[in-house]
């Protein structure tokens, strides 16, 4: 009997075997299967998984797709490029004060009403802060010792309060947040730890972005162990499909949600659902917008937003020569001026169509990169130089699909300061982060009529969203650092 159980465990141990091997070797790909006979049943059961989960059909397409990419890079676009034409562009600092006021009046009826919901892309973990936890549960060191997933959950209240006060309908704005594979847990756990900040439960939904396998030069997929798939995120562009594939187009239209702002986690100056810009792009009736930062200097390594053949599209510091990046307008300002900072609007109509249809069309960026993987003996290697391919997508590179794209120039300091590097790095580190907060807090209570002596300053989102009405509270009064302006609804952390 015994040996009638086993003969027909091996029976279909083959036949999973069998099927596996005639799916892989049509695409090249059967070298995956070659430690098989070594594995336990469990790590057999991982392998399948893992090969089920690959669209093998569609994996020979990307690479091959991704490769002829490679070829692209290094070509200079300069003689196809133009800058985001005047009636596209509007910018924050050179309009009246009434355009905006209309501008944000706009928002704040369509946030009243239900239509705007944030995308917040927060798949990264900390690991280059030294922190081994996702990005959006770290604090630079502010007073509050807030994180930025606090701070951008606490404006994302005061705005839906600030709605209220000036329409007097009550809306939610939905917080869509993609986590990555390894993210997904330790951030649904930090939210209900801290009662989902004070929002509604209901209206917070965590999905996860997509991975695609890594592929060594001649286009067969790197065994990161002898049972595992060497995978790496789809890069942010990858949210697209995540959308589609994890039901939140779908969330989104039962929701009634026409308008969504898309944005990286680690801004710390982040506007989430800015009102401004919201209405900006309602008003202009736009598929697809982008906040731009004007370059420092023509040298800044940070891509511009232009117009290449005729299409909108991002264009990375690499692809344009010297010459072009220093070119300059009769008033002085550079030609190619609209830094890029990963933040967007989108309305749920293109959404929609970059789910059905574009997102299959979107481009493939390669990277050449140092993976892991198993040799021939079945050793794992981490190698010392490049020997393989990632495959990612960028975020931006549906602009080109949009039918009205327009863009939003907005002032570097009040709403852009990046958390990248640890403070070792002396730029787009918690240190910078940190004092290009204070920096703007200290301006929003000088300009509404307080004085604060000193550098450090925090006001809590729960006083101001953007340094409105402040006066009653500031007005005439001395501080002096390190200033923390609470509200009764923040946690106590000692500063006043």
């Amino acid at each position: 009997m015994g040996k009638e159980v086993s003969a027909t465990t091996k029976y279909a141990k083959m036949t999973v075997y069998d099927e596996l091997y005639e799916r892989l070797s049509k695409v090249g790909q059967e070298h995956l299967l070659k430690f098989w006979d070594e594995l336990t049943l469990d790590q057999q059961e991982i392998l399948v998984r893992d090969i089920d989960e690959l669209n093998l059909k569609e994996l020979k397409l990307y690479f091959e797709r991704a490769t002829a990419s490679l070829q692209e890079n290094g070509i200079k676009l300069d003689d196809r490029m133009q800058p985001v034409p005047e009636e596209n562009l509007v910018s924050i600092e050179r309009t009246a004060e009434e355009r905006l006021k209309a501008y944000e009046a706009e928002g704040m009826r369509q946030i009243s009403a239900g239509h705007v919901a944030v995308l917040l892309m927060a798949g990264g973990q900390g690991t280059r802060l030294g922190f081994a936890h996702p990005k959006g549960m770290y604090d630079v060191g502010l007073p509050s010792n807030k994180s930025l997933f606090r701070l951008q959950a606490e404006r994302i209240q005061k705005l839906e309060e600030l709605a209220y006060a000036a329409t007097g309908s009550r809306g939610n704005i939905t917080w869509y947040i993609m986590t990555s594979e390894h993210t997904i847990q330790p951030t649904n756990e930090y939210f209900m730890a801290n009662n989902y900040f004070g929002l509604k439960r209901e209206n917070i939904i965590l999905f996860e972005q997509g991975s695609l396998p890594c592929f060594d030069y001649d286009g067969r997929i790197i065994l990161d162990q002898k049972h595992r798939v060497a995978r790496a995120p789809d890069g942010n562009g990858g949210l697209y499909r995540a959308l589609k594939q994890q039901g939140i187009l779908d969330d989104i239209k039962k929701r009634g949600i026409l308008y969504l702002h898309a944005h990286s986690v680690d801004n710390i100056l982040i506007k989430v659902a800015d009102p401004v810009f919201i209405g900006y792009c309602v008003q202009e009736n736009a598929d697809c917008a982008a906040k731009v930062v004007e370059k420092s200097h023509p040298n800044e390594a940070i891509g511009v937003v232009a117009i290449v053949d005729g299409k909108n599209q991002v264009v990375e510091y690499s692809e344009i020569s010297a010459k072009t990046a220093e070119m300059r307008n009769p008033d002085g300002r550079l030609t190619f001026s609209a830094g890029n900072i990963c933040n967007h609007f989108f309305s749920a109509a293109f959404l929609h169509q970059i789910g059905d249809t574009y997102e299959k069309e979107l481009k493939l960026h390669v990277a050449k990169k140092k993976i892991p993987f198993v040799d021939n003996s079945g050793k794992r290697i981490t190698p010392e130089k490049p020997n393989g391919i990632k495959i990612e997508k960028f975020v931006f590179d549906v602009f080109e699909f949009a039918q009205k794209f327009v863009a939003m120039e907005v002032p570097r300091h009040i709403e852009f300061s990046a958390l990248k590097n640890a403070d070792s790095a002396g730029k787009d580190c918690p240190a910078t982060a940190r004092a290009d907060l204070a920096r703007l807090h200290k301006r929003y209570i000088e300009a509404a009529g307080g004085i604060v002596h000193g550098e450090e300053c925090e006001i809590s989102p729960f006083i101001s969203y953007a340094g409105e009405n402040l006066a009653p509270l500031v007005a005439s009064k001395s501080y002096t650092s390190p200033v923390y302006l609470r509200s009764n609804r923040d946690p106590y952390h000692g500063h006043l």
